[in-house]
């Protein structure tokens, strides 16, 4: 269990530390190219939730959240020893990306974003978004794998 806690601290510290670089060094709306036109580093408040919808209802999205994450860890710990490896990873990076996004509700008032792969689509995203993406991955592809065994 200690393991997981650390993993759950360290992920959301890294989230924490780039939203933290991001917010001291950056002004709202500043935006560095990295690559061409194709991946910038672009300061956004998203004061909602997922490719920004719900805005400026961080109120009812904090509730939501804070809930959605005390079942979720619910869950997790009351199935662990019945999850598998990538089970268990993809809940550390699902908890770890709601914890870190929720943080910054409850300390800013809204989630700072940065990643922006222009070249791909118009939404701008943060690390923990990472986290949640990669975790729902890897419970998606355990669920098929599972399947094709049956």
């Amino acid at each position: 269990m200690i393991f997981y806690c650390i993993t759950i601290a360290l992920l959301i510290f890294i989230d924490q530390i780039v939203k933290f670089l991001v917010d001291r060094h950056m002004i709202f709306g500043d935006t560095i190219p990295v690559i061409g036109d194709f991946f910038h580093i672009t300061y956004v408040q998203n004061r909602g939730i997922a490719f920004g919808i719900f805005q400026g209802k961080v109120d009812i999205i904090s509730i939501a959240t804070v809930i959605a994450i005390i079942l979720i860890i619910v869950y997790f710990l009351k199935n662990v020893k019945k999850f598998n490896f990538f089970e268990r990873i993809a809940y550390l990076f699902i908890i770890s990306g709601a914890v870190g996004n929720m943080i910054d509700r409850l300390l800013r008032g809204y989630v700072v974003d940065m990643i922006d792969f222009r070249g791909i689509w118009s939404f701008v995203f943060n690390i923990a978004d990472v986290y949640i993406n990669l975790g729902v991955i890897f419970l998606l592809l355990d669920l098929l794998v599972k399947r094709r065994k049956d």
